[in-house]
């Protein structure tokens, strides 16, 4: 069963219940899945550097929050999602993709195991409604309730070197059920802030050590001010999307839309290992992901271009510079701000997927070589 909850789309324009901070520091602003989010408050550059080196903040609230509980929400979830949700431990977090039968992606999501028998999905905000009405469809021959909560919930992220000593030192915080120094990553723990109920997950979206942290909307401006403040000491600064674009770009992390569609066979993303054919239940998608993707089917890479001229998404690829048929098409590039060189994912023809094979990219009519290499761009100093 669901619960009554609306979830039905809107077309309104969304603020988060932080847009007068980002007004008040002098963000701008873009439109993203309808709401007004914050793409930069000072350069992108300084924003992406200071998360690689200190810390940023990130206000995350569009992101869509699914609570689901009852008695058979553990069965339930591993028949709606493709990896084995019922393992996970108390205080667990799991990526997991959400299928459709043909095996597409109609998103890809976080669970937390907050309880037995209770759960937290979250969703990508452009796909809140598809989300959650597949989540509603798929419960009902379960005894759960499954609950939109999305306009509950405001998310914060601290993500960065000093990440942790930010939120330790952050007025308010109290009643951890587990020390941040002992939080392993992938887990979360229930805290209080200002006496509020808290959610703090040593999880996050930019390659860096990080935490993110859930709470009632009511407290989000409270919680906010409170980080920047404990953050000024080391650091800390606000960043908007684009930072955080360019961070999960180095990181190998891929953006649904870009890199994951519905037309997206997992294993064609390099996300074969995250649909669990081991399990011993059904579950949406299962038939179609045994058969996989034709054997034609591009698959996702990383380039490394030459040069400064990036190739951005919907660039052609070919596999030489005089070909006239295109072998695969960029769906995420940037000038990297870490690495000093164009960077980007594609998907390709197969024939063109290993490792240090060269692929041209058309870049407004110029053909720039590039060359193929693992994911990810970037991984954090240990």
């Amino acid at each position: 069963m669901t619960s009554a909850t609306d979830s039905s789309a809107s077309t309104t324009e969304r603020f988060s219940p932080l847009h007068q901070a980002h007004v008040d520091a002098g963000a701008s602003f873009t439109d993203f899945a309808g709401w007004q989010m914050p793409v930069r408050y000072s350069s992108d550059l300084a924003e992406h550097h200071a998360v690689r080196t200190t810390a940023g903040l990130f206000d995350l609230s569009h992101m869509a929050e699914i609570k689901v509980s009852g008695p058979d929400s553990a069965t339930y979830l591993d028949f709606a999602l493709a990896g084995k949700i019922s393992v996970i431990d108390l205080w667990q977090a799991k990526y997991s993709l959400l299928l459709n039968e043909a095996g597409g992606i109609i998103d890809d999501v976080v669970v937390y195991r907050l309880g037995d028998e209770s759960f937290l999905v979250v969703a990508n905000a452009g796909n809140r409604h598809p989300a959650y009405e597949a989540f509603a469809a798929r419960a009902a021959r379960f005894d759960v309730t499954v609950e939109d909560r999305s306009d509950d919930y405001a998310l914060i992220a601290v993500q960065g070197p000093v990440a942790r000593s930010i939120v330790e030192a952050t007025a308010g915080i109290t009643d951890l059920r587990t020390p941040l120094e002992h939080l392993k990553y992938y887990r979360a723990t229930d805290a209080s802030f200002e006496g509020l109920p808290l959610l703090i997950a040593r999880t996050g979206y930019t390659g860096e050590d990080g935490f993110e942290l859930y709470l009632h909307t009511d407290a989000a401006v409270r919680l906010w001010n409170a980080l920047a403040t404990a953050g000024a000491a080391f650091g800390l600064v606000p960043a908007g999307l684009a930072s955080r674009d360019t961070l999960r770009l180095e990181a190998g992390m891929p953006l649904y839309g870009h890199e994951l569609t519905t037309g997206t066979f997992p294993a064609q993303a390099g996300l074969g290992r995250v649909v669990n054919l081991a399990k011993d239940t059904d579950f949406i998608g299962r038939a179609a992901s045994e058969e996989g993707p034709s054997a034609e089917a591009r698959v996702l890479v990383g380039l490394v271009g030459a040069g400064k001229r990036a190739g951005r998404a919907g660039y052609a690829i070919f596999d030489s510079a005089d070909a006239t048929e295109a072998a695969g098409e960029i769906t995420s590039g940037a000038l990297s701000p870490t690495l000093g060189y164009p960077i980007a994912m594609a998907y390709v023809a197969p024939r063109l997927a290993r490792p240090d094979t060269e692929v041209y990219i058309d870049v407004r009519g110029t053909r720039i070589p590039a060359t193929v290499t693992p994911l990810p761009f970037y991984k954090r100093p240990k």
